[in-house]
């Protein structure tokens, strides 16, 4: 079975050099730069991978470089398309199962698997991504970054959305729900992640991406798109604008201690979820509690990026990329 696989990248330096390593050689690789310093197009060439460079003053977006990927891919015949990031390996044993599962059910234009982080002790930030990519096995809204896809079904919608900074493949696979095609977490080991977040800097930006992403996503897609977007906007809205708004009037108008009982909501709220996390899905209770933390405080970083979005749409300016990695892992 003739296979395409595109790995984009900027700057991942060791993490880029395990993910070419781990790519079948029998598989047309195309490797797409973002305008890296670090070394990663001589070692892609190298490596034999087919190398495409976004020019130089590019506004680098995934969505962009995903889309050079699939151009670079026209002349061949191949009917699936894998799609990887950089800093993350492919499992040796993904491409079987997620053909197998796309060519069992012709309806299916896209199909991902286990994303695990590669060292999800070396912090709490690096844990939590690993919990965020362990959804549920079965029909899913969307997939993320990894992903076997239907190469009819890309063409059909016409790629990724190089205008989009983040979100990118929720907006793909809203367009490929509406022309009725079907997207599938199946039970499977797909790809090992390297987050590389040890600073609480690097979760902050990383969480205000995707409160510009949820922001964007809500207002291009309406009604139509995905529910959770709006129940994102509406939750962050209420818990990092509503109620610290209305914290400082009741501060003002009855005194301190009124503010102080309803600023008392918000560890309230953290006690609530991860009591709710605990339970539905058996975490020890340690991360539990850090998961409540971060999901609540991470309402006001989502603020921040989704106040970035609307500027951008309201002024007409381009919003550059808002990156929280940094260029090398920081580990031998």
């Amino acid at each position: 079975m003739s296979i395409g696989i595109i790995a984009i990248g900027r700057n991942e330096g060791e993490r880029l050099k395990t993910c070419l390593q781990s790519l079948p050689v029998d598989a047309q690789r195309i490797y797409v730069d973002s305008g890296s310093t670090d070394g990663s197009v001589a070692f892609a060439k190298a490596h034999g991978a087919e190398v495409v460079t976004l020019p130089p003053g590019t506004r680098f977006t995934a969505a962009l470089a995903r889309n050079a990927g699939l151009t670079a891919l026209t002349a061949t015949d191949s009917p699936y398309v894998q799609v990887i990031d950089g800093d993350c390996e492919l499992d040796g044993c993904w491409i079987d199962a997620a053909v197998a599962a796309l060519t069992a059910d012709p309806g299916l234009a896209v199909v991902f698997g286990r994303r695990r982080e590669r060292f999800p002790d070396a912090s709490v930030y690096n844990r939590l991504c690993d919990d965020e990519w362990n959804v549920p096995v079965g029909l899913a809204m969307s997939c993320g970054g990894d992903a076997l896809f239907r190469r009819a079904a890309l063409d059909a919608v016409g790629g990724y959305n190089p205008e989009l900074i983040a979100g990118e493949e929720p907006d793909l696979c809203q367009r490929l729900r509406e022309r009725g095609w079907q997207v599938r977490r199946i039970d499977a080991e797909m790809t090992r992640h390297d987050a590389a977040m040890t600073r609480i800097g690097q979760w902050w930006r990383r969480t205000e991406r995707s409160g510009h992403a949820f922001a964007e996503l809500a207002w291009r897609h309406g009604a139509k798109g995905d529910p959770h977007w709006r129940r994102e906007m509406r939750s962050m809205l209420v818990w990092a604008v509503g109620l610290p708004i209305t914290v400082l009037l009741a501060a003002v108008l009855f005194g301190w201690w009124a503010g102080l009982a309803l600023a008392a909501l918000y560890p309230v709220q953290v006690a609530r979820i991860a009591r709710r996390m605990q339970r539905a899905r058996d975490l020890d209770p340690h991360f539990a509690r850090a998961l409540g933390f971060f999901l609540v405080a991470g309402k006001f970083a989502q603020v921040k990026g989704a106040m970035r979005y609307h500027w951008r749409r309201l002024t007409g300016s381009r919003a550059g990329l808002i990156e929280y990695k940094g260029t090398e892992p920081q580990r031998s």
